[in-house]
């Protein structure tokens, strides 16, 4: 073995650097002459130190349900070593969540917060600068609209007890979501942003029922018995904000111009509220403030429509008319405005006609638009996000079977309805509610 001596020390030749790559950067060994070190260093091989990584650049934050999804484009600069994590923390609450490549998820947010985030690198070294901050980003429960129960043919006792879902803002086909306690059709619906209520309705044996069913929006699964209304029910309608649900009651064992409330977050029987016109088949919708009932038959079609304070008790006021006096017809709203959908009209033939009212100021409706491909269609379940309206089943013309068609219009606009795409089971006469309609 080669020896040589340097002051008092005898070594072995050094190693020769190992350039500059890979997580070897910066690695050399042995005892160098300043010649010898001079020597690799003019030939570029002698090992530059390990440093922590440059920032990444951000991209596009996302928003779900508790989390948040944030993209971002590693630095070409990863300071000599492999990056081994990335980190993103929330502004605010520095809230973190780490991988390896992009994406990263941040979990644990608090729905209906805003948030903004930033994203570091981090390798042997240490960790880099943080990078710009994202767009911001408000995490929040899926848009979700249920329709409850229904008629899957003609038959008087064709009711089914399925729950089905679909996500407001993306269109497609329906999907199962559980089951009501018992199957039935014409009922009513109604709920708040984590919790969805169907009330009354006309079981498979022909009668009318007062059962009210609850069950929580965000998942899936069974219903559960919330308590009962005041009388049976059925033809009725149900509107509703963020903590009190209104039904009105349709048809009925007892008295049916009663409307019933609700508290929502909790579960016992209904609570008298007032007194409604004596009428059926028409169509509830909400505000944040106000309900209103619009449509119906009693010894004639009706085009009145009707308003309630949500938070007080009382008899309604008149508010103005629809475009065509109608019943079977169904509603839907963002915070400011609601659309009455379809229905029967006069001289017993079925209506395409969608007209539309402004909810905090009182007057008559105005033309909305049409269904999609000049459909008429009577006896549908409608629901919204604040945005959105979704109008399901229901029927065509005087007698044709239910139908398993779901349209949907943009709320703030006018025009005819698009298709959005199926229901899971045919229904008609089913109810409707979403965790994001106008009265939230």
């Amino acid at each position: 073995m080669t020896k040589r001596y340097l002051g008092n020390i005898i070594t072995q030749n050094p190693t020769a650097p190992t350039g500059n790559s890979g997580a070897n950067y910066g690695v050399a060994t042995g005892v160098w002459s300043l010649s010898e070190a001079r020597t690799f260093s003019a030939a570029g091989d002698w090992p530059i130190p390990a440093s922590a990584p440059g920032a990444p650049t951000i991209g596009t934050a996302t928003a779900g349900d508790t989390i948040a999804t944030v993209a971002f484009t590693a630095n070409a600069d990863d300071g000599g070593l492999d990056v081994t994590s990335f980190t993103a923390t929330s502004n605010p609450g520095s809230i973190t969540g780490s991988a390896s490549s992009s994406p990263v998820t941040v979990t644990g947010l608090t729905n209906g917060t805003a948030y903004t985030f930033t994203v570091t690198a981090t390798n042997g070294a240490g960790t880099s600068a943080a990078s710009a901050a994202s767009n911001s980003v408000t995490p929040a429960l899926p848009q979700r609209g249920v329709f409850m129960g229904g008629r899957s043919s003609n038959s008087s006792t064709a009711q089914i007890n399925v729950i089905q879902y679909i996500e407001i803002p993306t269109t497609g086909n329906a999907s199962d979501f559980g089951d009501l306690t018992a199957a039935r059709s014409e009922n009513s619906g109604a709920g708040s942003s984590t919790r969805a209520l169907s009330a009354g309705g006309d079981n498979t044996s022909g009668q009318y029922v007062k059962n009210i069913d609850y069950f929580a929006m965000p998942s899936t699964g069974n219903a559960s018995d919330f308590g009962d209304l005041a009388v049976n029910m059925v033809m009725g309608a149900g509107a509703s904000n963020g903590t009190r649900a209104l039904f009105a009651d349709g048809v009925g064992t007892g008295p049916y111009d009663t409307i019933n409330y609700v508290t929502i977050a909790s579960t016992g029987n209904a609570t008298d509220y007032g007194d409604f016109t004596s009428t059926y088949t028409f169509a509830g919708l909400a505000s944040t403030t106000r309900a209103l009932f619009g449509g119906g038959i009693d010894s004639s079609y009706e085009n009145s429509i009707r308003y309630y304070t949500i938070s007080s008790t009382g008899n309604g006021t008149d508010f103005g008319d629809l475009t065509i006096a109608r019943y079977d017809i169904s509603g839907l709203s963002s915070a400011t405005r609601g659309v009455f959908c379809g229905g029967r009209q006069t001289g017993n033939s079925v209506s395409n006609v969608m007209d539309y009212v402004t909810i905090a100021s009182a007057g008559n409706a105005t033309d909305f638009g049409d269904f999609a491909n000049g459909d008429q269609r009577e006896s549908c379940a409608s629901t919204s996000s604040s945005t959105r309206g979704v109008i399901a089943g229901g029927t065509g013309n005087v007698g044709t079977q239910p139908n398993n068609r779901i349209d949907y219009i943009t709320i703030a606009s006018t025009g005819n309805s698009s298709d959005f795409g199926d229901l899971n089971n045919v229904a008609s006469q089913a109810a409707a509610t979403s965790n994001c309609h106008g009265g939230l």
